[in-house]
C-alpha cells in the first residue's frame, strides 16, 4: 500500500475514478462539489453520491449483531479498508462505540485499534475479537451459580427498582452473574468465555422481544428510566416474564457464532494479540503510535442527537460502571463541536502513517438543515490533513431506524456522509 507522496495520489485518483463510475446498486454515481470556507480560501470538494453499499440487514458477519445506538453499518468501513489498506496494516476508529471497525478490519486481516470514552466499548468489543467456542460458553454457564440472593445495589436505588423489567427469579440470576463477572474483574480472573458471557449478556439486558431478559420496553439499544418502564407496563398491561438468564445467553452466543467459518476464526486469531483497545479521550492517545495507522474510519458524536450516558445506564450498572461518571462529549453548538474534532484531527494525524486516510463520516442531523460534512472539512484542514473527497451514500431507512419512529427524509440520518482526509 502507497508510503510515498506520488503512489498515495494515484490511489486516490483511482478511488475517485470509482466512485465516479460506479454503478453496482444500478444507479449512476451524482457528482458535484461541496464548498466551505477553509483556511485559506474557500475550498471545493468533489462529492459522489450513490448507494455504494448494501442496505440489507444481513449481509455482513453475524459478530456485528450486538446492539448499540448510533452505529454505521459494517459495508460502510469495510468499504475503506478493501481499498485504502493491505492486509496487517493498523485500522484504527477513535470513537469505536461498539466496534463496528476494529472488528471488521480484524475480519480482514488488518490489526484493529479502537479507542472509546466509553468503558463499555471495550466490553463489548473485545470479546468478539476472540470469540470462544459454543461449547465452552455452554460449559461455562453451567459452572457458575445463578442461585444466590442479590445484593441491593442499583445506583442510587434499590435492586427491587429492576422489578420493574424483570421477573424476580430471572433478576435473581441476572444479579448472580452480575456479581460472578464483578468478582472476576476485581480478581483478575475473567478469561475469554468470561468476557464473551458478559457481553453478550450486556446486550441482552432490555429488549422488544423474548430473546431479551426484560419485559417490553424499547430497543434493544438503551434503557429507559425506572419511571418510564413503570409507565410502558401500565399502558400495555404487562408484568415481567419469567426468563431463564444461561439459556438466553446461548440463544445469542449461537447466533452470534454459528456463522463464523474456521477460516475467519484463524483471520481473527491472527490479528487479535496486536489488537489494541482503549477507554478514554480520543485526543489523546499515547498508546498509539506516531505514523503507525494506514486508515481510520470512524463516526463522532454527532452534536447533542444521542444521549449515551442515559442510554446505558443499565449496562453500566451491570458492568460496575458509573454512568455519570463517563465523560462522553455532547455538545449543542457547532462551533464548540468544531473545536472537540479539531482537537481529534490534531491526534489522528499524529498517528497517521504517510499516505494514510482518514474516512470521518458525519450522517446528518437536526432534520438534515445541518451538513456536518460541511462543519468537518475545516477540522481536518485546520490539523494538516488534505481533503480528498466527499462520499455520500444514500438508501431509504432500514428497519432499526424505523422502529425508532423515524421517517425517511423526515428526521434522522437519511445518508452516510463520510469525509475522505489524507496525510500527505
Amino acid at each position: 500500500m502507497p508510503d510515498s507522496g506520488g503512489s498515495a495520489r494515484a490511489l486516490c485518483s483511482l478511488l475517485t475514478d470509482e466512485l465516479a463510475a460506479f454503478d453496482e446498486f444500478g444507479t449512476e454515481t451524482s457528482v458535484s462539489v461541496t464548498e466551505v470556507d477553509g483556511l485559506s480560501g474557500c475550498l471545493a470538494i468533489d462529492t459522489f453520491t450513490n448507494e455504494f453499499w448494501t442496505s440489507k440487514q444481513r449481509a455482513a458477519n453475524r459478530l456485528h449483531e450486538v446492539s448499540y445506538r448510533a452505529c454505521f453499518k459494517p459495508q460502510l468501513p469495510r468499504f475503506f479498508i478493501d481499498r485504502l489498506t493491505a492486509p496487517g496494516d493498523i485500522v484504527y476508529d477513535p470513537f469505536m462505540g461498539r466496534g463496528t471497525t476494529p472488528l471488521e478490519a480484524a475480519l480482514a486481516g488488518r490489526v484493529p485499534v479502537g479507542c472509546d470514552i466509553n468503558p463499555l466499548s471495550e466490553i463489548l468489543v473485545l470479546p468478539r475479537l476472540e470469540p470462544p467456542g459454543l461449547d465452552d460458553v455452554e460449559v461455562r454457564l453451567a459452572e457458575i451459580d445463578l442461585d444466590v440472593s442479590p445484593r441491593r445495589d442499583v445506583g442510587g436505588g434499590t435492586h427491587d427498582d429492576l422489578l420493574v423489567f424483570y421477573h424476580p427469579d430471572t433478576l435473581r440470576e441476572l444479579s448472580a452473574l452480575r456479581e460472578y463477572l464483578l468478582t472476576g474483574e476485581a480478581e483478575g480472573t475473567l478469561d475469554a468465555v468470561d468476557r464473551w458471557i458478559r457481553m453478550v449478556a450486556v446486550s441482552r439486558l432490555t429488549g422488544h422481544s423474548s430473546g431479551f431478559f426484560s419485559v417490553y420496553t424499547l430497543p434493544p439499544n438503551q434503557a429507559v428510566s425506572v419511571r418510564s418502564q413503570r409507565k410502558i407496563n401500565e399502558r400495555r398491561r404487562q408484568t415481567p416474564p419469567r426468563r431463564y438468564i444461561p439459556e438466553l445467553i446461548l440463544k445469542k452466543s449461537r447466533a452470534l457464532l454459528g456463522g463464523l467459518e474456521d477460516a475467519e476464526r484463524a483471520v481473527l486469531s491472527g490479528v487479535w494479540e496486536r489488537s489494541l483497545l482503549l477507554t478514554g479521550s480520543a485526543a489523546a492517545t499515547p498508546e498509539v503510535a506516531d505514523g503507525s495507522v494506514a486508515l481510520v474510519v470512524t463516526s463522532p458524536p454527532f452534536l447533542d442527537v444521542v444521549d449515551y450516558a442515559q442510554d446505558n445506564w443499565l449496562r453500566c450498572w451491570f458492568c460496575g460502571i458509573s454512568a455519570n461518571e463517563v465523560p462522553v462529549t455532547v455538545v449543542h453548538d457547532v462551533f464548540a463541536w468544531q473545536e472537540a474534532m479539531t482537537d481529534v484531527f490534531l491526534e489522528l494525524a499524529r498517528v497517521l502513517r504517510p499516505g494514510g486516510h482518514v474516512a470521518f463520516e458525519v450522517g446528518e442531523v437536526r432534520a438534515g438543515s445541518l451538513k456536518l460534512e460541511e462543519a468537518v472539512l475545516p477540522c481536518g484542514v485546520r490539523a494538516g490533513l488534505a481533503p480528498v473527497l466527499v462520499l455520500i451514500n444514500e438508501q431509504e431507512f432500514t428497519k432499526t431506524a424505523n422502529c425508532w419512529g423515524v421517517s425517511n427524509r423526515t428526521k434522522g440520518t437519511n445518508t452516510n456522509r463520510v469525509v475522505l482526509f489524507q496525510r500527505r
